[in-house]
C-alpha cells in the first residue's frame, strides 16, 4: 500500500464524519458508459451528440428519439455495485459515513445498501407521469415502445436531470449542508468540470480532502491528498 493510500486510511479510520461525492467514474467500474471518457458515449455514432439527445429541448421535440436513445443507453438495469459502492454502503452502517453526493442516475449505491445518498441529477429507477404523475418503475420504460404512456394516457418521464434544466434546491442545499459540516471529503470518478456539481467542493471548509480518480481533475492542486488509480481497487483496500 502506497504512502497515499495509507494516509487516506488513516483519516478514514480517524473519522466518523465522512462525505462522499461521486462521478461518473464511480459506476463505469460497474459497466456503465460514460459520456466522457474515451470509449463513452461520445465516441460512438449517432444522428446527435449525447448532449443534443439528453435535453429538455429535444425531449419535448423529439420525444420518440429521445427514448430510443434513452433506453438502449441509459438504462442498465442489470448492473450490479462494485467495490466502491460496497464500501461506501459499508461505512454509512459503521456510522462513519453520513451522505454520498452523487451525479450519477442508476440507483447502484442504493442497490449496495446505502440510504442517505444524495441524486443530483435524478434517477433513471423513478418515471412520472407527466398529466396525473403516477410512477412508473425502469422496467416499464424498458419494455414500452415509442413514447411510454401512462394509463390515463400521459406521458411518462425519467426523473432525471436534462441538459437545460435546472439541479433540485432541496436536494442542492443538502449536499451543500453536508459538505459544509463533514470532518473528511472524499471526492472520487469525477473530472470536476460540470457545473454546478463540480462547484460543490468549493463548500468544504475542512482540511482532509481527497481526490480519487483515474487522471488528474481540474482541482488537484485544492486537495489534501491525491490517490489516483481505479477506484473499485482503492476502495478495496480500505
Amino acid at each position: 500500500m502506497d504512502k497515499n493510500l495509507l494516509q487516506m486510511k488513516e483519516w478514514i479510520d480517524q473519522s466518523d464524519n465522512i462525505v462522499f461525492f461521486g462521478g461518473a467514474g464511480v459506476s463505469t467500474e460497474s459497466g456503465i458508459p460514460d459520456f466522457r471518457s474515451v470509449d463513452g458515449l461520445y465516441h460512438q455514432n449517432y444522428a446527435y451528440p449525447p448532449e443534443t439527445i439528453l435535453s429538455h429541448t429535444f425531449y419535448r421535440e423529439m420525444p420518440e428519439e429521445f427514448f430510443r436513445f434513452y433506453r438502449d443507453k441509459m438504462l442498465c438495469l442489470d448492473a450490479q455495485p462494485n467495490a466502491a459502492h460496497r464500501k461506501l454502503a459499508q461505512w454509512e452502517r459503521e456510522g462513519k459515513l453520513k451522505a454520498v453526493i452523487t451525479q450519477n442516475i442508476d440507483g447502484l449505491h442504493q442497490k449496495a445498501g446505502s440510504r442517505n445518498v444524495l441524486e443530483l441529477h435524478g434517477s433513471v429507477l423513478r418515471n412520472h407521469c407527466e398529466r396525473c404523475h403516477k410512477f412508473y418503475d425502469a422496467e416499464y420504460i424498458l419494455k414500452s415502445e415509442g413514447i411510454p404512456r401512462c394509463s390515463c394516457g400521459g406521458r411518462i418521464k425519467p426523473d432525471v436531470v436534462l441538459y437545460e434544466e435546472g439541479l433540485d434546491s432541496g436536494i442542492l442545499n443538502r449536499a451543500v449542508r453536508a459538505i459544509m459540516d463533514a470532518d473528511v471529503l472524499i471526492i472520487g470518478g469525477t473530472s470536476l468540470v460540470v457545473y454546478p456539481a463540480a462547484g460543490l467542493i468549493d463548500y468544504y471548509r475542512g482540511s482532509r480532502l481527497i481526490l480519487v480518480n483515474r487522471t488528474p481533475t481540474a482541482r488537484d492542486a485544492q486537495a489534501d491528498l491525491v490517490v489516483q488509480g481505479s477506484i473499485g481497487e482503492i476502495f478495496s483496500q480500505l
